[in-house]
């Protein structure tokens, strides 16, 4: 059942097994057939890998994933204050949407569903409809080795938290889109609701700011892991030449995303070089198969995107919301 698995790359230290793979006990069985009889396998090897590589399995089409993930006992949850752009897959309020639609030639980092946010969900799956010929790779690591990893002077200093402050128009995604409505007082009751302090500026737009942690404990496991996306919305994740040019037309105060320590102060660059040389040393990579579905503990385990050429359709549901909106 955690026999080899074909077109992997592990860059993390001797130990690491994560994914762990299921493969079916017949030729074409059905996915949605082996639940019943998978299913407590399946929790308890996310429970102590992190995550689950599920090949070789019939999965047809979206509705078939969708019945999959929504059987392990969660309503699928919407993709709200969103931070990057997605399409969702089926009539409305399916809980199945495309992966992240960044241009095909851009990395998405090591990162942990909604982690900049303090409600995420425990559970995401992941199907592969089309696989790319070439990358496109899904990454993944495992957030407690990336946390005992991290130098000790990081994980001190991120203890207390960190501010994401978010400016939206025309360089990110609007807040029409992030917060799924037209409405100002929707939006503020939103906020008031998930502790994000917010201003409306004088030309209209939108600057929020939330306290949200960096590290985080397993509410059932009791793991200690590392739990934030802070090198994504920091200023360092854009190109050299973007960050230099959106700094000098709008100021740094107004760029579309950034984080900054609890007490707000500013994050020197240098911490991120440290913080994504971790993130590259725990990588795992494997090669996508069609039909592949990977399941993972959100806080257990990150996930990325490598760039691809060609076709490429990777679809995504979520469940089992969380939070710590009682911590800070």
């Amino acid at each position: 059942m955690t026999a080899g698995i074909a077109g992997l790359e592990r860059r993390a230290p001797e130990g690491s097994v994560l994914p762990a793979l299921i493969e079916p006990d017949r030729l074409d069985e059905p996915l949605n057939e082996a639940l019943p009889r998978l299913r407590a396998q399946i929790e308890a090897l996310l429970r102590s890998v992190g995550g689950v590589l599920l090949r070789g399995f019939q999965v047809p089409d979206a509705a078939a994933f969708r019945a999959f993930a929504a059987g392990f006992g969660h309503p699928l949850l919407s993709y709200e204050f969103g931070s990057t752009p997605r399409t969702e897959v089926g009539s409305g309020g399916s809980g199945v949407y495309t992966s992240t639609e960044y241009p095909a030639h851009q990395w998405i980092p090591l990162h942990n569903e909604q982690a900049y946010t303090r409600e995420w969900p425990m559970k995401i799956w992941f199907h592969c409809m089309t696989a790319s010929p070439e990358g496109g790779e899904t990454p993944i690591a495992d957030s407690r080795a990336v946390y005992r990893r991290m130098p000790a002077h990081i994980r001190e200093r991120f203890a207390p938290g960190i501010l994401y402050v978010r400016n939206y128009g025309d360089f990110d995604v609007p807040w029409q889109k992030v917060f799924n409505t037209d409405q100002r007082s929707e939006v503020e009751r939103f906020c008031q609701h998930a502790g994000i302090r917010w201003e409306w500026k004088a030309d209209g737009t939108l600057r929020t700011t939330q306290h949200c942690q960096a590290i985080e404990v397993h509410p059932v496991t009791g793991d200690t892991v590392w739990f934030n996306q802070a090198h994504l919305f920091h200023c360092s994740n854009l190109q050299p030449e973007v960050r230099e040019s959106l700094e000098d037309l709008l100021g740094a105060e107004n760029l579309p995303r950034n984080t900054f320590f609890a007490d707000g102060s500013v994050i020197p660059d240098a911490v991120f070089d440290e913080i994504r040389a971790v993130l590259d040393a725990e990588s795992v990579f494997f090669r996508w198969q069609a039909g592949d579905v990977l399941m993972l503990d959100n806080m257990l385990a990150a996930h990325g995107r490598a760039p691809f050429r060609g076709p490429r359709k990777v679809i995504v549901a979520m469940a089992e919301a969380h939070s710590n909106l009682g911590r800070f």
